[in-house]
């Protein structure tokens, strides 16, 4: 998985996260934690790995990014598509 994000059917900036992503030409796989049989478990584990809010929660690679704030910033900083590229999720 190059780009992956675990979200929640009804939050508008997981849904808005993902839209970003998609729109550099990323395919990401998300993960709607609300539509899944063990999604409280995996809501539980991203908060023990300091995520605060648990979602939207953005892997590129293997690394954690972080939430709808980090993501936004490392855009405005133009550091978001340099990641995408280095993680294969995307070609220029």
């Amino acid at each position: 998985m190059f780009a992956l994000s675990c979200c929640k059917n009804t939050c508008c900036l997981s849904h808005s996260v993902t839209l970003l992503i998609r729109s550099f030409g990323a395919n990401p796989t998300v993960y709607e934690l609300d539509e899944m049989t063990n999604g409280q478990q995996i809501e539980r584990a991203l908060l023990q790995l300091g995520c605060q809010p648990s979602v939207p929660t953005v892997f590129i690679g293997q690394q954690l990014i972080g939430g709808s704030k980090r993501v936004m910033s490392l855009h405005l900083r133009n550091e978001l598509v340099p990641l995408l590229i280095n993680a294969g999720a995307i070609w220029i």
